[in-house]
């Protein structure tokens, strides 16, 4: 179940504008497609949000962006976010970093986005800025000769992209690491470097880093706009925050008298005022003081409208916001406060007086104008429990947007560092009533996924996420009420469970001092701390032996050990280096295997003596490997030269035909007449990158995604699901966990029952059955055959099925059909792998055209979904099977 990665304008001038669309799919040819159904398993939230921005030019178009999954619009009438980035492949993967997002005001279809995720070598492309002329749905790429960074220090400051609303061809783009400033007048298809811009920035973090992180000039921090030809623009210099242009950036000035000593995070323009929200640094973790000022552009005079003196202050601001119908209404926000929690300061009088979400009465007491609704997201409670002043859940951290909705005083939204929350009853606030805030993080989803599991019984999946650690899904299309907890890990990097004994999980963690380790004996739903040996100092990889009797851990800070009593106490493996990736055999007990540095590794003795094989592995890139739940010793291995399989515990390794390169490789149920679990790869099969399924061990292959639904850089966390046929869990680095299943007549359906149950009956009829079927199942004759019944899964109003056909006489079926009566009201509503009649309670299931053939002592299943109408589901009896030869 290992899921962590072995190994780890001037466009128009210099380069040349490039505009490459992404509305069509890709028209190589590969492998054949099999059609699918994505969608995320239901988090909501789960990352920083940088910013909130709603279009000025109508109502309810609504952005936001994050710093590693893309960017999203908001959809009014299902109070959700629809994604707008899926398309980003593994060969661009940082566009899912969006550094600034700007709608157009005049011409509202059109929106632009500056994208990239990392200035430094993390990320191997330069930027891009992208635009659409359909709201997001599609897009034109124009790239850039230098990097952006979404994920970077400063990203939360902005918005560093705007569209003139005096002329909306001019779109203006303020960049990062001393590259200065950009405007284009073609509606962002080129730009050029407006040299007549005096400062590119010169703040910088940490200029010793020597990760390359922190040492970036944060260069310019924002565009906003007077009236026209007015431009203004705040640049990451303390001493010269804040700089104008009255002729469309022909000259610019720095303003006389501007405040200095901070950073200007957030300028706002409304009316005759400038507004500016300025903090010591540029976020967005850190921050301890800062100010707001009032620039009057008419009269040349500044204002401090700071609301907290100075000697109170533990923090900075941002989050600046105002009110389109109420001029001299703003907000804005502490940027970062982390206790006991954030501070919001409203303003009806042009900041010349502030009231606050919260004061102090009697310590540690509160009085509070909101209250927190965190209902739909229990989960943002963060397990805790602490004590006064601190209550849970906080207001928020981060906090480097606020945006009042220009249509509607009373909606508000703001991004926080693991989701979206608004309320819309903002302006109780002024009545002296409460505000309610929720979440408001539906189809948001943006967590970075390190490990996933679908065991054969019990939940779905079990997941292991960056941050939140992650979460035992009970229903995919579900929030779950809390991430895994007691003990609280921090990130997860890898968990596992055993294969023979479902109900025992492991999962281990990067937090930042003991524990590291937790078990789980019903699942992964609740856990208890295990022990660790000396020296851990993070997660590294964990794996469960088959009957749960052996596991062995390769954690960061010490070498790979072993135990034979469920974690609580461990034992140094030999034979094995330190940082190893470990996984066990899903058959053998004590069978173990482990990769480092182009070497593969093999134990047949619960983890505590390794053994090198001579086959040659990769050595470097992406690499992962699973072994094959039901084939003791069968090992495949995905990596840079293609997918390997082995069949003999890793003694050697044959390459499978037509996979070029391989990122992550896993397994889930047979498919209907195949007794080898179906294959999931993520890799290049025939030229084409992307998710890919084999029904036969890897002879042939089928897409299962498609060019719109890439997700970045993905499949550091794959699953297939071993009991839904074609269904497949896969793991991005920021869009959070996607599920699949096949939308073909033979598709498998969820665990899960769909929220909304078909309505509309087949147009055309059913054949009738006979009134009367059968009530005694008939003597099979010399082709006969016998039909089991079971129930697999039930929910309130429905139940999925499956029936087990079996030829028990002595030549081979041509066909079969398969007859019972419900007692309870029950229908069949869907099926696969048959077709069915139903008239009453008789329900008639004949084969489908590729299942009707069994040899004798053959067997097949067929499922189905079904409805109930009372409070019992009683398995029919008898069952009764026929069969022709």
């Amino acid at each position: 179940m290992r899921s962590k990665a072995i190994g780890a304008a001037v466009f128009a001038l210099l380069t040349g504008a490039m505009a490459v669309a992404l509305a069509e799919p890709s028209t190589a040819s590969a492998a054949a497609a099999d059609p699918y159904n994505w969608k995320n398993v239901r988090i909501d939230g789960g990352g920083f949000v940088p910013a909130v921005v709603f279009n000025p030019g109508e109502r309810n178009l609504i952005y936001a962006r994050t710093d590693i999954g893309g960017a999203y619009r908001w959809n009014e009438a299902g109070q959700n976010w629809t994604p707008l980035l899926d398309w980003v492949g593994q060969d661009n993967w940082g566009y899912n970093g969006v550094l600034s997002i700007a709608p157009d005001p005049v011409d509202t279809k059109r929106v632009y986005a500056a994208v990239g995720m990392y200035t430094n070598d993390w990320d191997p492309n330069n930027g891009a800025i992208l635009r659409s002329a359909d709201r997001g749905s599609t897009w034109q790429v124009t790239k850039l000769p230098f990097k952006n960074g979404g994920n970077m220090p400063g990203r939360g400051v902005g918005e560093r992209l705007a569209v003139d609303p005096n002329d909306n061809r001019n779109v203006w783009f303020a960049a990062e690491g001393g590259n200065g400033l950009y405007k284009s007048s073609d509606y962002g298809a080129t730009f050029s470097k407006v040299t007549s811009f005096p400062n590119a920035g010169n703040y910088v973090q940490d200029p010793s880093d020597s990760n390359n992180y922190l040492n970036q000039n944060q260069g310019l921090a924002w565009v906003a706009f007077g009236a026209a030809n007015r431009v203004f623009v705040g640049v990451m210099d303390k001493a010269n925050p804040i700089y104008t242009s009255a002729d469309g950036g022909a000259t610019w000035t720095r303003i006389a008298g501007q405040p200095t000593g901070y950073l200007p995070h957030k300028g706002v323009v409304q009316g005759n005022y400038l507004y500016i929200a300025t903090s010591d640094t540029g976020g967005p973790y850190d921050g301890a003081n800062g100010a707001v000022w009032r620039y009057d552009i008419a009269a040349g005079t500044w204002t401090d409208i700071t609301p907290t003196a100075a000697a109170d202050q533990y923090y900075g601001y941002s989050g600046l916001t105002v009110d389109a119908q109420h001029p001299g209404t703003l907000m804005v926000a502490t940027q970062i406060s982390w206790w006991p929690d954030a501070i919001f300061f409203r303003s009806t009088d042009y900041g010349a007086t502030w009231t606050r979400a919260w004061d102090w009465t009697s310590y540690p007491s509160m009085s509070k104008r909101y209250t927190m609704d965190i209902s739909a997201d229990p989960w943002l409670d963060f397990n805790t429990n602490p004590q006064p002043p601190e209550s849970t859940p906080k207001l928020g951290w981060m906090n480097e947007t606020l945006a009042i909705d220009p249509f509607n005083s009373d909606r508000l939204m703001y991004g926080t560092g693991a989701t979206v929350y608004g309320t819309t009853t903002l302006t109780n606030w002024d009545k002296g009533s409460t505000v309610t805030i929720k979440p408001m993080a539906r189809g948001l989803e943006e967590t970075a996924v390190l490990d996933l599991a679908s065991p054969p019984s019990g939940a779905p999946l079990v997941s292991a996420l960056g941050d939140i650690g992650g979460f035992h899904h009970a229903n995919l299309d579900a929030v779950q009420a809390s991430f895994h907890d007691t003990p609280n890990l921090s990130t997860n990097t890898s968990l596992d469970f055993a294969e023979l004994t479902p109900t025992v999980f492991a999962r281990v963690g990067n937090a930042d001092a003991a524990p590291h380790i937790g078990i789980s004996t019903d699942g992964g739903k609740n856990w208890y701390q295990g022990q660790e040996p000396s020296g851990v100092s993070g997660g590294g990889t964990i794996a469960v032996g088959a009957d749960a009797g052996y596991m062995v851990w390769s954690p960061q800070g010490a070498g790979v050990h072993y135990s034979t009593t469920r974690g609580s106490s461990w034992t140094a493996s030999s034979g094995l280096p330190a940082g190893a990736v470990v996984e066990s055999d899903r058959v053998n007990p004590k069978t173990f295997y482990a990769y480092a540095a182009g070497k593969f590794y093999t134990s047949m003795d619960g983890g505590a003596t390794f053994t090198a094989s001579t086959a040659a592995l990769p050595a470097s890139g992406r690499l992962h490997f699973k072994a094959v739940p039901g084939a003791a010793g069968e090992v495949w291995f995905a990596g840079e030269s293609g997918l390997l399989r082995s069949t003999d515990a890793g003694a050697t390794f044959a390459k499978v035909a037509s996979v070029t390169s391989g990122i992550n490789v896993a397994f889930g149920k047979a498919a209907p007449g195949q007794s080898h679990p179906a294959v999931f790869l993520v890799g290049t099969v025939d030229g084409v990158t992307g998710v890919f399924r084999s029904d036969n061990a890897g002879t042939s292959w089928v897409r299962i995604n498609d060019d719109a639904h890439q997700y970045g850089n993905a499949g550091d966390a794959l699953a297939g699901d071993p009991r839904v046929f074609g269904r497949v869990y896969l793991g991005t680095n920021g869009r959070g966990i996607l599920y699949a299943d096949r939308t073909t007549t033979a598709t498998t359906p969820p665990t899960t029952p769909p929220t909304t149950p078909p309505t509309t009956p087949p147009t055309t009829p059913p054949t009738t059955p006979p009134t009367t079927p059968p009530t005694t199942p008939p003597t099979p004759p010399a082709g006969g055959c016998t039909a089991t019944y079971k129930i697999t899964g039930s929910w309130g109003g429905g139940f999925q099925g499956e029936v087990t056909v079996v030829n028990t006489g002595t030549v081979a079926t041509r066909s079969w059909t398969v007859g019972w009566n419900y007692t309870a009201g029950q229908a069949v509503t869907q099926i696969w792998g048959g077709s069915v009649t139903q008239n009453g309670a008789a329900v008639r299931v004949v084969n489908a055209a590729y299942n009707g053939a069994l040899p004798a002592g053959g067997t097949t299943t067929f499922g189905f979904l079904g409805s109930t109408t009372g409070t019992t589901n009683p398995v029919p009896s008898p069952i009764t099977c026929s069969a022709s030869g």
